[in-house]
């Protein structure tokens, strides 16, 4: 797939097409990461981190409470 460098403001960059956005289940404010390999460039979707994974877990433990307990006996 070919993609052209684009001016953004006063910047450059690349239009993502948006069924590969789609298929990797991304959209407008998530973070790449940039890498350089032997082949060239590679993007990859960026991690979140632990403490953002710990948060998301415990509050969709406290939503689903009352389910998680009925699911568990």
């Amino acid at each position: 797939m070919n993609v052209i460098i684009r001016k953004i403001g006063n910047s450059e960059g690349i239009i993502i097409p948006k069924d590969v956005l789609n298929r990797l289940g991304l959209k407008a404010g998530d973070t790449l990461e940039l890498t350089e390999s032997g082949k060239g460039f590679e993007l990859r979707v960026e991690q979140a981190d632990l403490a953002e994974q710990l948060k998301a877990a415990r509050l969709g433990m406290e939503k689903y409470r009352v389910a998680l307990r009925e699911l568990a006996k």
